[in-house]
């Protein structure tokens, strides 16, 4: 049950992180991109750039911050899965890791974080 409520609260808020990217400028290409056991969360572009974006949606009664919730692992997991999808269709196009963190208010809305150039790939 806990992991239905975790997974609708994740959706809606991927929905608004869609509205909100797009209102900023940017095309979204795929949402919940999936490659073998790795995914991601939203791939979008700007004219010269592939903008990987971890959504990071809680509520109001969160113990850490969303960007908290993105550790190493989930680091070296999302920089795995962007080198695969800019294999998979090719691109040749810096890639940025962003992190939007999505805090969902009592009154239905959503404060939004967008924290650009969040993570960097680590050096093999």
């Amino acid at each position: 049950r806990m992991a239905k409520k975790k997974t609708e609260i994740g959706r809606a808020g991927e929905a608004v992180a869609r509205k909100y990217l797009e209102h900023h400028g940017y095309r979204v290409l795929h949402i919940n991109w999936r490659h073998g056991h790795y995914e991601l969360d939203i791939v979008a572009r700007l004219p010269d750039l592939l903008v990987v974006v971890e959504v990071k949606t809680r509520d109001q009664r969160r113990i850490m911050e969303p960007e908290d919730a993105v550790d190493k692992a989930k680091i070296r997991r999302t920089v795995a899965a962007a080198d695969a999808y800019v294999q998979t269709f090719d691109i040749d196009l810096p890639v940025q890791f962003d992190i939007l963190s999505l805090i969902k208010r009592s009154d239905g809305t959503y404060h939004v974080e967008h924290i650009e150039d969040a993570f960097y790939a680590p050096v093999q």
